[in-house]
């Protein structure tokens, strides 16, 4: 059994790991009974403690695999909360083993609506603030989402996701400050089938699990060309379809899909992102034999 205040190694999630996790026991009692006995173990007055692994691969503070341990208390906890609680005792270290500052993450909304949160939660990507701590298997390991750049701990770079979005013009474009009167009329069909599509978050989920998403392919992804079926729906948004389409038969349009589907399952929302892609390949498909008959 360790010492009370050793670092004891955990097995590190991912194939890139590097180093491996180190969980700081200090008072918690004995190292090995936590880390075995993570489905309650008392401590003081606390009802549970849970052993949370966080991956830190290639931080730009170069920490390296940290953990955390903590007191989160009774009650069914989501993870965004337990990280966020004053009294869970945040704890990470550098690659030299000083004690450092707690874990950084993003969130917002906290109900699943800004998509801010989304990490991979025991190698699932998905959002932090609907995943429960009691549903997870123990001991919960959290880290970085892999398809783009990590800023430092949990928090990554999805600008990308935004730059695509302009990129395929996904907007309506409304000239002038004057009242342009009311829209055109939609039809309560095309309503229905675009609303599911306006739900997407931007949490970048459908990119993570994508193969396409990788160094080698630079496919916009699943939520991009969702985005583009919706704004093609609008009375309005149809009359600039074209440009969209275009930027979608360039380098990583939809072309580069190989119809995985790992997207519409890790859809936090439920957005039938399959139904999309399908729809817009035919879109494109359409637009690029029109424009070859017109000489375009």
């Amino acid at each position: 059994m360790a010492a009370l205040g050793e670092l004891i190694p955990v097995e590190a999630g991912g194939d890139d790991a590097g180093t491996d996790a180190a969980i700081d026991v200090g008072e918690q009692g004995d190292a090995a009974a936590i880390v075995e006995d993570v489905d309650g173990v008392a401590i003081g007055d606390a009802a549970e403690c849970r052993v949370v692994g966080v991956h830190f691969e290639d931080a730009v503070e170069s920490r390296f695999h940290g953990a955390m341990t903590g007191k989160i208390g009774e009650g069914r906890v989501h993870i965004i909360v337990a990280l966020a609680r004053e009294k869970f005792e945040r704890i990470a270290f550098t690659r030299g083993g000083v004690e450092s500052t707690p874990v950084s993450y993003d969130a917002n909304c906290l109900e699943e609506v800004c998509g801010a949160c989304a990490m991979l939660i025991n190698g699932t990507a998905r959002q932090a603030c609907t995943a429960l701590v009691d549903d997870l298997e123990k001991p919960i390991r959290l880290e970085p989402l892999t398809k783009f750049p990590l800023i430092r701990d949990l928090v990554v770079d999805r600008s990308k996701m935004f730059e695509d979005l302009k990129r395929t013009q996904c907007w309506i474009p409304i000239d002038g400050t004057y009242d342009l009167g009311e829209g055109p009329r939609m039809a309560p069909s095309v309503q229905e089938k675009g609303y599911p599509l306006s739900r997407c978050i931007t949490c970048g989920n459908c990119l993570e699990v994508c193969p396409k998403v990788n160094s080698n392919d630079n496919f916009v992804g699943a939520a991009i060309v969702s985005q583009v079926r919706l704004f093609n729906m609008h009375p309005t948004g149809a009359m600039h379809a074209g440009p969209r389409l275009d930027a979608l038969m360039g380098p990583g349009g939809i072309a580069e899909c190989d119809n995985a589907q790992n997207c519409v399952k890790a859809c936090p929302k439920g957005i039938p992102l399959t139904e999309s892609l399908a729809a817009v390949n035919g879109q494109v498909l359409v637009h690029a034999v029109k424009s070859w008959l017109r000489g375009d």
